[in-house]
């Protein structure tokens, strides 16, 4: 076959997404080959005129596509193509882009991060035969917006995501306010003006991100926060204090707790209401209920309870139940409610601090209709599931008084407690690179736990993870992001084919050297990730010797490496170029960061923020450069928290 003979894509639907991996499919192959390559719509499959075709499974009566329990939600993919000739096909147009993308994998593509710079596109001579029938091993693949994020890094790492294998993207709130805010506010960083911003402009940050999410067919899950505070009227702009005056009328719905009912510590989301309250549990009810009637593009709407804990309230009538109970008792409310208004969409419900008690009566009348959502957000990574030991038996519940368990083991003892009441559709909601992946500026120990944890989430009965988490985690390497995807996937996939694979396509030949590399960083930091004891807790930072001469080796070991970066810098082009650019800038805040570590270890504070301050300029000054794979934003809030830096600063 000469590179000058053309190919011919037909894709036999008109929906956007089968669409979309059409034109995907003619960008690439046009690249590698050089061919001319043409995309038409047909009706119908007609095999005698060559070709590859795509489409949903209905399309290809003869093809052995793998079943599913829900096309909605699940996925599954065939691929049998010959040359220029064959078929790709899913069982929903989703699946016909996740393969479509496996088929250009297949194909030696590569897309180690967002962005035009994180892709590897061979150039083919002629197109192998490629023959691929799959299910992933989880239903439940999904990223979740947080930290800071400009309307690109969010539409990047949507486009970015089904090239991997992820198939699903949640929006927090109603539209992502305080995390677009973050970004174009530059919050944390005075080297940057800050831009004018708004609820309108986060509205349409908004549905430039839906625009995408839609194009790629993705799952698409929304809000979680702000409930309680929408079901009175009040701002839902996310963690910050509000001045809010709620009307006598309204009072009596908010939680009492202390013997007042007031918006709790000024923040609305955080704000609890009156359940046993029928009126007050109506207003959430129907909040939930208008929102998912007037947006149907939802797949998974999330209905939780505030984001504050030991905040629920304290009047005669609710003492007696747990919030677990009223929590499913308003599920059940929803669910009714929704059914009379013939609306199908799912509820993700929560289990999470004080909800992570589960219900003593109240049991799911339509399971189906619901998911639960795991989310441990108390629990350290510093281990990961593959060491779970035995589970203990619950805490009891003291309503206000709540300590939050900070190991495995606890919070695996509350999901197997909701297992025994709910048995549905449950996912993960982990927070593996939100803010503990900064401790592990190697970032190995880190994407190994992740990986064995997406592992083992059958184990643990959950279908899969939507991963709570900065958009931007690919410095110095996007490999924990890739590991989890592969895993989602192939949750037996060996973690050495994962890292070989991933790293050989970041940065090329030297691709073990990096890992070698990486993995002494991780080791010498390894003093701070150990003490990582999650997100909502404190952890232990009192290093001993060991640790301390640990953490002082961070610039030998960069200082050691950084004539492999430098010529790499200079022989290579394109990604892998980039990529050891990237890791250059990575080398020199780390070689500060652990001198810094190291003196607050000796206890010498007013030294280790000194270092830590230098950190914080280079980083800072360098936004521009660093944001497309650092969340400068989030990092700088982690290490200022560490050193004791004044949030202002």
């Amino acid at each position: 076959m000469g590179r000058e003979s053309p190919i011919a894509v037909y894709h036999i639907s008109d929906d956007e997404t089968v669409a979309f991996a059409g034109a995907e499919l003619e960008s690439y192959l046009t690249e590698m080959t050089g061919r001319s390559v043409s995309v038409t719509e047909r009706s119908a499959y007609t095999p005698a005129d060559g070709g590859l075709w795509l489409g949903t499974g209905i399309k290809f009566p003869d093809i052995d596509l793998p079943n599913v329990e829900t096309e909605r939600l699940d996925d599954a993919i065939h691929v049998d193509i010959e040359g220029a000739e064959g078929v790709i096909a899913g069982v929903n147009p989703r699946s016909v882009l996740l393969a479509t993308y496996r088929y250009l994998r297949e194909l030696g593509c590569r897309w180690v991060r967002p962005g035009d710079d994180g892709e590897i596109i061979p150039e083919l001579d002629s197109l192998p035969t490629v023959s691929v029938a799959e299910t992933p091993s989880y239903r439940h693949r999904g990223i979740t917006i947080e930290g800071a994020v400009s309307v690109e890094h969010v539409t990047d790492i949507v486009d970015w995501a089904p090239k991997v294998g992820y198939n699903a993207y949640f929006i927090q709130f109603f539209d992502g306010y305080p995390f677009f805010r973050r970004w174009y506010r530059h919050e944390k960083n005075p080297e940057r003006d800050a831009e004018a911003f708004s609820e309108e402009r986060a509205r349409e940050c908004y549905e430039r991100c839906v625009t995408e999410i839609e194009r790629c067919g993705l799952v698409y899950h929304e809000v979680g926060h702000g409930w309680t505070a929408r079901a009175l009227d009040m701002p839902v702009r996310g963690w910050e204090t509000e001045d809010v005056d709620v009307p006598d009328a309204k009072r009596e719905y908010l939680a009492e707790i202390d013997g007042e009912r007031t918006v709790y510590e000024d923040i609305p989301i955080n704000t609890e209401l009156c359940y046993s309250n029928p009126e007050a549990r109506q207003l959430v009810v129907d909040a939930v209920a208008d929102y998912a009637e007037e947006t149907p593009a939802i797949d998974i709407l999330h209905f939780w309870a505030s984001d504050a804990h030991n905040n629920h309230c304290e009047c005669a009538d609710c003492q007696g139940t747990r919030p677990a109970d009223f929590y499913v008792q308003m599920c059940n409310e929803l669910d009714a409610e929704l059914a009379a208004r013939g609306v199908d969409t799912r509820i993700a419900f929560l289990i999470y601090t004080d909800l992570l008690w589960p219900p003593e009566r109240e049991r799911f009348e339509t399971p189906e209709r619901f998911s639960l959502m795991f989310a441990p957000i108390t629990r350290s990574y510093a281990s990961g599931y593959a060491d779970l030991g035995e589970i203990p038996e619950l805490p009891p519940y003291e309503r206000n008084e709540l300590d939050f368990p900070a190991s495995l083991e606890e919070n695996v003892g509350f999901l197997r407690a909701w297992q025994d009441v709910f048995d549905g559709d449950s996912f993960d909601f982990d927070y593996h690179l939100m803010l503990s992946h900064y401790h592990d500026p190697g970032t190995m120990q880190v994407g190994k736990i992740l990986a064995d944890d997406m592992r083992d989430l059958d184990v643990l009965s959950l279908d899969g993870n939507v991963s709570c988490q900065v958009q931007r985690a690919f410095f110095p390497t996007g490999f924990p992001m890739t590991a989890m995807a592969a895993r989602l996937w192939d949750r037996d996939r060996p973690l050495d084919d994962i890292f070989d694979e991933h790293l050989a396509a970041e940065f090329g030949d030297d691709a073990a050297e990096v890992r070698a590399y990486l993995e002494r960083l991780s080791d010498a930091f390894d003093p701070l990730y150990s003490s990582d004891a999650g997100m909502l807790q404190d952890g232990d930072l009192d290093f001993d010797d060991e640790a301390v001469a640990t953490l002082e080796s961070v610039p030998d070991i960069v200082e050691a490496f950084t004539p492999r970066i430098e010529d790499n810098i200079e022989q290579q082009t394109g990604t892998h170029k980039q990529s050891w650019v990237y890791l250059k800038e990575h080398a020199g805040i780390c070689a500060t960061l652990g001198s810094a570590l190291a003196a607050l270890g000796r206890g010498e504070e007013a030294r280790a923020r000194d270092s830590w301050q230098s950190v914080r300029s280079l980083v800072l000054n360098r936004e521009e450069t660093l944001h497309p794979v650092l969340d400068v934003f989030t990092f700088v809030r982690v290490f200022d928290a560490l050193f004791g830096v004044d949030d202002t600063v």
